[in-house]
Parts: C-alpha cells; sequence; structure tokens
C-alpha cells in the first residue's frame, strides 16, 4: 500500500506544484496586464491632458480670434457708417450745390428776361412787367437784378423811389465787390444825396470803382484829375484812367474787324433819313417803304442801313435789311453790294458767315468803283479770310478806297503804317492818314493819334493833347453825355435833387443863369401840374408825361404861357 500512498501523494505533491506553477504565471501575466493597462492610462490621462490644454489654447486663441474679427468687423461697421455719413453729407451738399445752381440759373434767367423785356419795350406795362422780373430775380441774389431794384429805388422809377432803402442796397452790393454800386455810391456821396456830403468818401469810391472795372469811375476820375477837382491837378493821372476807357472801347470795336456802317445821306429829300432826329417818325417810315417799293433804290439801301443796325427807331431786322438790299442790288446799286457782302463777311440769321460770298459782293462792287466793296476786298486780303493773308493786296484796296474818301479805308492805311503790317512802319504816314480818317469821323483813327501824342510816337508828346484825343474818342462813341447819369437813363423823380444840381450848375458858371432860371421855372411848373392832376387811389403821384399829351416843346408852350400872365399881371397892375 505504501508505493501507492507515495504515489498519490507525489501526484497530489505535482498538482497543486502545477497549480501553484499556473497560479504564480496568471499573477504575472495580470501583472504585466496591470502594468500596461497602467501604462495606457497614464499615457491616455496624458493625451488627454495635452488635448484639454491644447483645447483650452485654442479656445483662448479663437476667443482672441473672435475678439479681433469682432473688433475689425465693428471697425469696418464705424467706416461704413462713417462712409455712409460722409456719402450722404456730399449728397446733401451735391443737392444743396444743385439747387442752389438751379436758384442762380433760375435769377439768371428771370434778369435776363427782363433786359430783354426792357430792350424791346414800347410801353409803360412792358418796362413794369421788366421790372417785377428784375425784382424777382433780385429776390434770388442776382447781382445785376439787385443793381437794376437799386438804381429805381434811387431814381423813382413806378412810384419806387426810396433813397435810403437804395443806399442800403448799394452797400450790400459794394461789399459783394459790385463797381457799379462804389460808383453809385461815390456819387451820394460827392453830392449828399441820402447821405453825409464827403468828397473825400466819394474819391474813394470812385477808386474802388475804376479798381472793380467802372468805365463811368474811370471817366469820373479822369475828369476830377484833369480838373483839379478834390485831388491835384493832374494831367497824366487823368490820361491814365481816359487810356483805359479808350482801351476797353477800341478793343470792342477792333473785335468786330466788320465794315463799319455808312452814313445814310439823303440830303435830297425833304425829311431825309440823315437828320439828326434819333426816331424816324412812323408815316415817315411808312412813306419810304413806299417809294422803295416803287423801286428808289437810295431808299432801299437806307432802309437796308437802318434795319441792319436797327436804328432810328426801328428794330434789328437782319431778312429786312437783306431783302431792300437785293432788291437795290438786282437794280445795279454798288453801295447794295457792298454791305451784302459785308453782311456775309460778319454773318447772321439771314446771311451765314460765309467768306466766298462776301468775297464775291465786294468784288462786283469794288468793280464798280465803290469804296465800300474796295475796303472789304482789303478786309479779307488783311485777315486772311477766305483767301490768303496777301499785305500787298490789301495795301493795294485800302490805298483806291482811301483815294475815295473812305474813313474806315484811311485808318487801315495808317494802322499799316503804323504796326509795319506788310510793310516798313512809317509813324509820319500813320499820322497822317489817322488824321485825314479821324476827320472822317472814324472813332479808332482818333483813339490812335491819343495813342501817338500819349507816348511822343512820330509826334512831340503833349498830355493836354492826348487827352483832348481821348475824349473826341469817348464822345464819339457816346460815352460822355450831358445828362447827369453814370450809366443808366434818367428822369430824375426827386425835385428837390433836380434844384439843388440846378443850383451847383449856376454856381460853377455865370453863363449858366438864364438856361438854369428857365429850366427851375419847368421844373416847378411840372411838380405844380404834377401834385394838382395826378394823384391816383394808392396815393401815389404819378409823372406827368406831357411830352405825349402837348408835344416835345411842352415846356416852352408852358413858359409862354407864364411869361405872357406875368405881362398881363403888370400892364393890369400898372393901369
Amino acid at each position: 500500500m505504501k508505493p501507492l500512498s507515495l504515489l498519490i501523494g507525489i501526484l497530489i505533491i505535482l498538482a497543486v506544484t502545477i497549480k501553484t506553477i499556473k497560479a504564480e504565471k496568471h499573477n504575472k501575466r495580470q501583472k504585466e496586464r496591470n502594468v500596461t493597462t497602467q501604462v495606457s492610462a497614464n499615457k491616455i490621462k496624458q493625451y488627454l491632458s495635452h488635448i484639454l490644454e491644447q483645447r483650452t489654447s485654442n479656445n483662448v486663441i479663437n476667443k482672441r480670434e473672435n475678439l479681433l474679427e469682432k473688433k475689425k468687423n465693428q471697425h469696418k461697421i464705424r467706416i461704413k457708417e462713417i462712409q455712409n455719413k460722409d456719402i450722404l453729407k456730399r449728397n446733401k451738399n451735391n443737392l444743396q450745390k444743385q439747387a442752389e445752381k438751379n436758384f442762380t440759373d433760375e435769377g439768371d434767367q428771370l434778369f435776363k428776361m427782363g433786359i430783354k423785356i426792357l430792350q424791346q419795350s414800347k410801353s409803360q406795362k412792358q418796362k413794369e412787367e421788366a421790372y417785377l422780373l428784375f425784382a424777382k430775380a433780385a429776390d434770388m441774389g442776382n447781382l445785376k437784378a439787385m443793381e437794376k431794384m437799386a438804381d429805381a429805388l434811387l431814381f423813382g422809377n413806378f412810384g419806387l423811389q426810396n433813397i435810403t432803402a437804395a443806399i442800403q442796397l448799394y452797400e450790400s452790393l459794394a461789399k459783394e465787390g459790385s463797381c457799379k454800386a462804389q460808383n453809385a455810391l461815390g456819387f451820394l456821396s460827392s453830392y449828399g444825396i441820402g447821405m453825409e456830403y464827403d468828397q473825400a468818401k466819394a474819391l474813394i469810391y470812385y477808386t474802388f470803382g475804376s479798381a472793380g472795372g467802372s468805365m463811368m469811375s474811370q471817366m469820373i476820375l479822369g475828369y476830377r484829375y484833369l480838373s483839379g477837382i478834390n485831388v491835384l491837378q493832374n494831367c497824366e493821372v487823368a490820361l491814365s484812367h481816359y487810356k483805359k476807357v479808350a482801351d476797353y472801347i477800341a478793343d470792342t470795336l477792333e473785335k468786330s474787324e466788320g465794315v463799319p456802317v455808312e452814313k445814310v445821306r439823303l440830303t435830297e429829300r425833304p425829311e431825309n433819313l440823315s437828320s439828326n432826329s434819333e426816331i424816324l417818325d412812323w408815316d415817315i417810315y411808312q412813306y419810304y417803304k413806299f417809294l422803295a417799293e416803287r423801286g428808289d433804290v437810295q431808299i432801299q439801301v437806307s432802309l437796308g442801313q437802318l434795319h441792319l443796325t436797327g436804328r432810328k427807331g426801328l428794330d434789328q431786322d437782319y431778312y429786312k435789311a437783306l431783302y431792300y438790299f437785293l432788291k437795290a442790288a438786282k437794280a445795279g446799286s454798288a453801295n447794295a453790294m457792298a454791305f451784302i457782302g459785308k453782311m456775309y463777311l460778319e454773318g447772321n440769321a439771314a446771311t451765314p458767315q460765309n467768306n466766298a460770298t462776301a468775297f464775291k459782293y465786294f468784288s462786283v462792287a469794288a468793280s464798280k468803283g465803290n469804296a465800300i466793296g474796295l475796303h472789304g476786298l482789303g478786309l479779307l486780303y488783311f485777315y486772311g479770310k477766305g483767301v490768303p493773308v496777301n499785305y500787298a493786296e490789301a495795301l493795294k484796296y485800302f490805298q483806291k478806297a482811301a483815294e475815295k474818301g473812305w474813313p474806315n479805308a484811311q485808318f487801315q492805311l495808317g494802322f499799316m503804317y503804323y504796326s509795319g503790317s506788310g510793310i516798313r512802319k512809317d509813324y509820319k504816314l500813320a499820322f497822317k492818314h489817322f488824321y485825314l480818317a479821324s476827320q472822317g469821323g472814324q472813332p479808332l483813327a482818333v483813339y490812335y493819334l491819343a495813342e501817338m501824342y500819349a507816348t511822343g510816337t512820330g509826334v512831340v508828346r503833349s498830355c493836354t493833347t492826348a487827352v483832348e484825343k481821348r475824349l473826341t474818342f469817348l464822345k464819339k462813341r457816346r460815352c460822355i453825355r450831358w445828362h447827369f447819369s453814370y450809366g443808366i437813363e434818367l428822369p430824375f423823380k426827386d425835385i428837390h435833387l433836380a434844384r439843388r444840381l440846378y443850383d451847383m450848375a449856376a454856381q460853377m458858371s455865370p453863363d449858366a443863369h438864364i438856361p438854369v432860371y428857365f429850366a427851375l421855372m419847368k421844373l416847378e411848373t411840372m411838380h405844380l401840374l404834377q401834385d394838382i392832376l395826378f394823384f391816383n387811389f394808392t396815393m401815389r403821384w404819378k409823372w406827368l408825361k406831357m411830352d405825349t399829351t402837348i408835344g416835345p416843346h411842352w415846356d416852352l408852350f408852358v413858359i409862354g404861357l407864364i411869361v405872357t400872365g406875368l405881362i398881363f399881371l403888370l400892364r393890369n397892375h400898372h393901369g
């Protein structure tokens, strides 16, 4: 039994050993597994920790980026808002500027309409319409319209006289740079009308007016320095002022480059068109129209001239002018042909500018020995209109026309010698031709004579003679008138001012006493009749239009009645 028991014991020990070994292996594997699991867990923890840190960092970065983006967006929004505000502001300014421009344009249009109506006005009602437009334009800030209204307030046009308001408006305009307002204030200061009598202040106003371009201020300053009125007499300063006015007018004349209109001379007619009358009576005009239609060539040419320039009260009508010239040209009138050439040279609604047509008509007239046609050809060659510039040809035609006594051709000859245009300068010959042209009434010739005397060119320098020539030139251009005006038409509505001016005239010249006496009689008579006869429902006095009711010489008629009445009273008194 012992061996069996031993075997069983060995088997039991072996089984226990095997179990132990297995248990140890299991434990070992379990430990290894636990270690591996622990390492993995640690790695996971580290990884998770890293992820969390990265996420935290990313969140911070994202927050920062979001914050920056938000700030950028806010900045963009602000910029956009500013831009929008700027755009709105610009749009508002543009709209405001456009509105102001439209307002200004409307004011300009109203002023132009008023001027057109005033120029074409033939009745008081039309003039009132014109001034109503001026008033509307003035309300829109139109300076020229404001000047017109200031003049109306000063001179009492249409019962509007208010000298105080006129001065206020002139002062406002002067601040805006209106040279006309400066001139007006100078005039009012120099006579103490509505403001303090102050010659020094008047001189300042005239100086500013002349600096601003007022030709009238230049004229007044020229006269003051020439005569020594409230300034030291100085011919040179006077010459300087007159020269500026003369230069302006001469420049305007020279730019025309046309053929000046020939004076109308119909001396064999009883009611001739060359009379000094400014207005041609309607019935006489109808009579001349009748003669023109009957084939009177001279009348046809004369009516053509009058319509061409709008003289003697006739409207400027190029179509009518062309109509009469063509009728006369058809009958063989060289003058008519020359005037048609002039019309095509200058160009107008009836005859569009055409140098070739002008050349044709001038040539036909010149072939008949017509001075105007010869002069016209000279102009074409001198200025190169439709033909190449050819001073030799121009000189030839000017000489032929000058020999026939045409003043404009004499002037052109003088100018060629004066300027050396195509020929050698010769101031003596220039002076000779300018002088001949001046005797024929050519204004530019007088201007250049004054220049020669002022600069001592070709003649002995003489300031006095130069001033005299300047004045002659300005008189020919109707810049000097013997009625009191500074660029606007009268009559005055201020009786007291008129009395004062008449008194001043009498004090300045002893020879003026008698004319002034009769003028004052006329003034008092007008004042009396105005007060008695013309009182209207608006409580305004209206100006008496005696010229239209009694005649142009009604004043002599009234004075005659007064003298007759005085003689009658004296006889009764002595009787």
